[in-house]
């Protein structure tokens, strides 16, 4: 038993426990995972009280309510607080969970977040905007690309370094939803390209629509366009945690004509 095992977990803790759910699969929840005996190693505590922290994490999570995880029954008041948190002001938390993660691993923000030090101001508040910035962009990468098993939710594509972590509504539209991974879709550059223009969208079912731009005639001759569309009317595939958020699909959807959708709260 590590030693720390049989005290309780600090508000700390439990931030970085909540930074390490939100980056790695769900399925990859277990002892055996390297990043979570990483992380036991950092908080000297054993791999199998990390594991079932992550865990517990689960049972706030409506994807997981809805699948009937639960977690443990009566989970740490600190758990709650952490995801509270989070989802109140999801900036402010990711920001604050990447900084312990830079602490209790001896690196840099800038180390962290792999940033070209060359990219930035010497010194002062502009540096400490964009350090934010692009750490917070770190944060959120991380996390959707995780929660969407490294994959297109469109394609399957399984190519990291061609997988974009796309904003549902766009970074600078909306604040409060700037770093809420349920504003967030694991997309491959092309798809990503398209969604920001509105050449391709998500229907309330959650199946893909292409706009009629790129449906014209005139494209039909070109094999390209046959790749493209013979996802339409096919299902995304939904994460098994932060599953998108229903409004924020719906925005998406009307914002660029596809059509008027009700929304379940109106």
């Amino acid at each position: 038993m590590a030693k720390k095992d049989n005290e309780r977990w600090s508000r700390e803790e439990h931030i970085l426990a909540f930074n390490l759910y939100c980056k790695i699969p769900f399925g990859t929840i277990h002892m055996g995972n390297p990043k979570i005996k990483e992380l036991a190693k950092l908080l000297g505590r054993t791999d199998g009280a990390v594991s079932n922290k992550l865990a517990n994490f689960s049972r706030l999570d409506p994807v997981q309510q809805a699948r009937g995880i639960k977690g443990r029954e009566h989970g740490a008041k600190g758990e709650e607080e952490a995801w509270n948190e989070f989802h109140e002001n999801p900036e402010a938390l990711a920001f604050e969970s990447e900084r312990l993660l830079a602490k209790f691993t001896g690196q840099t923000l800038e180390q962290l977040a792999e940033i070209d030090e060359r990219d930035l101001p010497k010194e002062g508040l502009e540096r400490e905007r964009i350090v934010r910035i692009r750490l917070n962009q770190h944060f959120f990468r991380a996390t959707i690309l995780a929660t969407y098993e490294y994959r297109c939710c469109i394609t399957g594509l399984a190519i990291p370094e061609l997988l974009v972590a796309s904003h549902i509504v766009p970074w600078a539209d909306d604040l409060q939803n700037r770093m809420n991974p349920r504003n967030g879709l694991c997309l491959n550059a092309l798809h990503d390209r398209a969604f920001d223009r509105g050449l391709v969208s998500i229907a309330p079912d959650w199946t893909i629509c292409y706009a009629k731009s790129i449906k014209s005639s005139k494209h039909r001759t070109n094999p390209a366009i046959d790749w493209l569309l013979q996802f339409e009317g096919k299902p995304i595939n939904l994460p098994k945690k932060f599953a998108p958020d229903p409004d924020l699909i719906a925005w998406h959807f009307e914002k660029f004509g596809f059509s008027k959708v009700k929304h379940p709260n109106t």
